[in-house]
C-alpha cells in the first residue's frame, strides 16, 4: 500500500470532515461510511486515499484511541479500520468503548501484529475482522466491503484460530444463576442461521444455503442478538457453541 501523495481533503488533515453527516444505519443507496484509525499518519493517510479512491466515504481519522473514541461517537461510521497499537488507548479498549454502544459498527482490525494473543483479544472486544498490514490494496477495499456487511475476516491462518478460540471458551461455560431468566425462543429459521453462524459460514454463505437474501440473513442475525440480549458475533457464535448447535 503505497504512502506517497497522501490526501489532503478534510478527512485525512483534520480527522474529521465539517460536513460529515451523523448517520444511523446504511442503505445501499450511499456509499459505506469508514473511519481509518492509526498513529502512523503517512499510513493512515495512505489507507484514507486508497478506501476512497475505491468508492468508499472517509468519514474520519484518528491518531490515537481517545481521539478514535470521540470521533467514531461523532459521525457514527459503518466500519472503522483500527489498528491496535494506539497511543492513548489501545485498540481493543477502543472495540470495548464502541461496539456494545453502536450494535450497527463494524471493526476491521488492520494490524501489524500476527500474534494469536492479539488476534484473539481483538475478536473478543468486538472486533468483526482481523486483516496483517501485508495485506493489499485489493484484499483491504474487499475486507472493508465484507465487514460492513457483518461477516468475518480474517487474514489467511487466523479464520481457524477464532472457531477454535469460541470452542474453547463455550468449553466451560459459567453456571447460570438461580435467578436467570429463561431463554427467549428464537423462530426455526433464526435457529437456521445461529447454527450454520456457529459453523463459521459467512452471511453469503449462509444465504446461498438456505436460498435466501443477504439483507435476510442479517436480519434474522440482528433478531437473534436482539432477543439474546448479545451483542456481536463473538457472543453469538460462543452462545450457539455452548447449546451445541455447532453440532447439529
Amino acid at each position: 500500500m503505497s504512502t506517497q501523495n497522501a490526501p489532503q481533503d478534510a478527512a485525512a488533515q483534520d480527522g474529521v470532515p465539517q460536513d460529515a453527516p451523523k448517520t444511523e444505519g446504511r442503505t445501499a443507496e450511499r456509499p459505506i461510511r469508514v473511519m481509518v484509525v492509526d498513529d502512523h499518519p503517512m499510513w493512515r493517510d495512505a489507507v484514507a486515499r486508497d478506501l476512497a479512491e475505491s468508492g468508499f466515504d472517509v468519514v474520519a481519522t484518528a491518531g490515537d484511541g481517545p481521539q478514535a473514541v470521540r470521533r467514531a461517537k461523532a459521525v457514527t461510521p459503518d466500519v472503522l479500520v483500527l489498528d491496535l497499537n494506539l497511543p492513548g488507548m489501545p485498540g481493543v479498549q477502543v472495540c470495548k468503548e464502541l461496539v456494545p454502544a453502536y450494535p450497527g459498527l463494524r471493526v476491521l482490525v488492520l494490524s501489524a501484529s500476527g500474534e494469536h494473543a492479539d488476534v484473539l483479544e481483538a475478536v473478543k472486544s468486538g472486533a468483526t475482522g482481523y486483516l496483517l498490514k501485508s495485506a493489499s490494496t485489493q484484499e483491504l477495499v474487499d475486507a472493508v466491503r465484507s465487514t460492513a456487511d457483518g461477516d468475518p475476516v480474517f487474514t489467511p491462518g487466523l479464520a481457524g484460530l477464532v472457531l477454535g478460540e469460541y470452542r474453547r471458551l463455550a468449553s466451560d461455560p459459567a453456571p447460570a444463576a438461580p435467578d436467570e431468566p429463561k431463554a427467549p425462543q428464537l423462530t426455526d429459521r433464526e435457529t437456521e442461521v445461529l447454527r450454520l453462524v456457529a459453523k463459521g459460514l459467512s452471511y453469503k454463505q449462509i444465504a446461498e444455503r438456505l436460498v435466501i437474501s443477504h439483507r435476510t440473513v442479517q436480519n434474522h442475525v440482528q433478531n437473534t442478538l436482539g432477543k439474546l440480549q448479545l451483542h456481536n458475533r463473538v457472543e453469538l457464535v460462543r452462545y450457539a457453541i455452548e447449546r451445541g448447535l455447532d453440532d447439529i
